[in-house]
């Protein structure tokens, strides 16, 4: 329970640096509005994370995310292509999803150990953040419509 919270805690911090960059790259005004509106939901997810660790006493950092480093990386790689402002938002959207939907799957993990173990009030927190981000990922889903059709469109 704890490495998976320490996991969370560094993707949630490695996300808040990407997702200006992402932003600032996207064309699209509701893609650029839906990473600026979820960087402020991940300072408060990180929030969460460090409040529950300190009602369990111990430290979140140390750890590094891997798994998020790596998708992280691929979405820098893509940054720097030369496409279409319509392309380069369909393929910022492929990119954030991955970062939603592991997401998704270790609050979903952290949801359920925290059950477990009998902490509801935490497990309640941690499923804020849950919700949260299926919340994003319905929006990327939403935008997404609008934004493939016009990189379909460009080519």
């Amino acid at each position: 329970f704890k490495h998976e919270l320490k996991d969370l805690y560094s993707a949630e911090t490695q996300i808040l640096e990407a997702l200006p960059k992402m932003a600032e790259k996207a064309s699209n005004p509701d893609l650029k509005k839906a990473f600026e509106h979820h960087l402020e939901e991940t300072k408060n997810q990180k929030k969460r994370i460090e409040e529950v660790c300190k009602k369990l006493d111990f430290d979140p950092k140390g750890e590094t995310c891997k798994a998020m480093k790596g998708i992280i990386k691929e979405a820098e790689d893509m940054l720097k292509e030369d496409a279409d402002p319509e392309v380069m938002d369909a393929a910022l959207i492929a990119e954030a999803q991955r970062v939603e939907h592991y997401e998704m799957a270790g609050y979903g993990t952290v949801c359920t150990y925290a059950e477990r173990l009998g902490y509801n009030d935490i497990k309640n927190k941690l499923a804020e953040t849950l919700e949260e981000e299926k919340n994003a990922d319905n929006t990327l889903n939403k935008v997404s419509k609008n934004v493939n059709a016009k990189a379909e469109a460009s080519h």
